[in-house]
């Protein structure tokens, strides 16, 4: 019983885990290397999580496009049928 709430919870934790927004960084008008990118990412991650204000200091520049909340629309308040 212990093993399937262990795996249930497993599978929990890494659904959850890829849930975060990966994005694509690249510097604008100059050239750079894999290498360079690794190294700043690297540097830029301490604890766990990126500090994209430290990616942008260093000339990165985010290519992914912000997720908007889609706008909403109201349903028209008449039923549906001949009027």
């Amino acid at each position: 019983m212990r093993l399937g709430w262990a795996l249930v919870l497993a599978g929990v934790a890494l659904a959850g885990a890829g849930c975060a927004q990966e994005k694509e960084w690249m510097k604008v008008g100059q050239p750079y290397t894999t290498e360079e990118f690794h190294r700043d990412y690297a540097a830029c991650s301490r604890g766990g999580r990126l500090d994209e204000a430290c990616m942008r200091a260093r000339g990165w520049v985010s290519v992914t496009p912000v997720q908007t909340e889609s706008r909403k629309t109201t349903p028209d308040p008449r039923p549906p049928g001949r009027y």
